[in-house]
This record gives structure tokens, sequence and C-alpha cells, in this order.
């Protein structure tokens, strides 16, 4: 289960690294100047809607899957943050956090699946500090971050930071997690290196702020009649 949680909050950062007000990717720019602006954009982030591709690469087979799709996510409080993500290619897939609950869901299969994250709630609110508003004091407290200088991704000038996790935990499923941050304040890409050279990539585009976000772009209902499998 785990490792489908990890999975789901790869595809989920993105969501409020988007940095409204970041500013253009100056030379000189410093990692503090860069927090005070995640600062300022964490207290009026609420929500929004993009459109997402994510790389998923198996060093041991050499091998790259990509799945395409959408996200919402809504920033009910700090400590409450739901997410729903419906990949489209190659297959359908539906996923779900929220309320406690990661959720999953296959039209093609009608495979549903729920699980309560208990245990693992502190692991995914450790992800979740990569995005959604998180503020600089919390980022600090779980990851050592610094710049990685200026690139250009999709033809766009983009400032990268590197975040390594303090937790031993967290460490054992991603070593170091790269944030493309556009000049609009977007975040372009994301790259969660895990063990053995494995690695997700995320790529963002379409992305739209929306304050007003309904409960209901956020959740994931299943279909009446469908079995759900409870997982641990």
């Amino acid at each position: 289960m785990i490792r489908k949680l990890i999975a789901l909050v790869f595809a989920a950062t993105l969501s409020s690294v988007m940095i409204p007000g970041f500013g253009a990717p100056q030379a000189t720019e410093s990692l503090e100047s860069t927090f005070a602006r995640m600062d300022k954009a964490a207290a009026t982030f609420k929500g929004l809607t993009a459109d997402i591709r994510q790389l998923s690469h198996t060093e041991v087979v050499d091998k790259d899957d990509i799945e395409e799709g959408t996200i919402a996510v809504k920033r009910i409080k700090s400590s409450d943050t739901r997410i729903l993500i419906k990949f489209v290619k190659p297959d359908q897939k539906i996923y779900s956090i929220g309320d406690g609950k990661f959720r999953s869901f296959n039209p093609k299969s009608q495979e549903a699946q729920e699980a309560d994250l208990g245990k693992s709630k502190d692991l995914v609110k450790q992800f979740m500090l990569l995005a959604f508003g998180s503020n600089s004091d919390e980022v600090k407290a779980a990851y050592t971050v610094r710049l990685g200088g200026t690139d250009t991704v999709k033809g766009e000038k983009a400032t990268r930071l590197e975040m390594v996790p303090k937790s031993a935990d967290i460490l054992k499923h991603v070593k170091r997690c790269d944030m493309w941050v556009s000049s609009q304040g977007l975040t372009l890409q994301q790259k969660f290196f895990q063990t053995g050279g494995d690695y997700v990539l995320a790529t963002y585009t379409h992305m739209t702020l929306v304050p007003n976000l309904p409960d209901s772009a956020v959740k994931l209902e299943f279909p009446h009649g469908v079995k759900v499998n409870k997982i641990k």
C-alpha cells in the first residue's frame, strides 16, 4: 500500500508548489528570498486544477511508464488538503487522498480500493510538505533545501530547488526531490529520486488557480454496487 500512497503523492505534490508571485528567476536570487515568496503564496493558496504527465522510470529493466491525465487540489486548512487525480492514458485510473483516506478506482476492471492512512499518515504528511502551500518553517524542519540553479524547461526559464528529506523513513523511499519553478511562479516539473536509480518525473501544464473549488471536484465516489477492497 505504501508504494501506492507514495506514487499518488508524487503525482500530487505539484499542486501548490505552484507559487504565485514567485517572480522571474534571477542569478542573484537567494534561498531566503525564495522562501519569503513561498510564505507569501502559502497564505492565500486554496486550490487548483492542472494537466499532469507522469513518467515512472524503473532502472533495473530500463523501462519508462507514462501516464497522463488531470489533477484537482483543494486546501481546506493547513492540516487538510484533498486531491483527486484522473489518469486517462494509457488506461483510466482515479486516485484520491482526503479525509484521512486513500482511494483508487479502475473503471475498466471495476476494481475499487480504500485504505485508512492510519500509520502512514505521518509519512504522507512529510511528502505533502513539498506542496500545498506549506510555509518555509515547515519545509525547512523536514528537508534540507538548496538552490540548484536556473534551467530551461519546455522553453521556459525556471529556478530549480533541491530538497533532501531529513527523516530516515522518507529517505527509504525518496533520496531527493528537485522542483523547477517558472518565472510565473508555476512548478513546471518535479523529479523524485528513489533507490536503485528509479525516479518519477512529473510535468504540469494548463495550471489554473481555483479559490472556490467545490468539494465534489476532489472527491472520489465509487459507483453504486461496486465491491470495495479494503487495503492495509
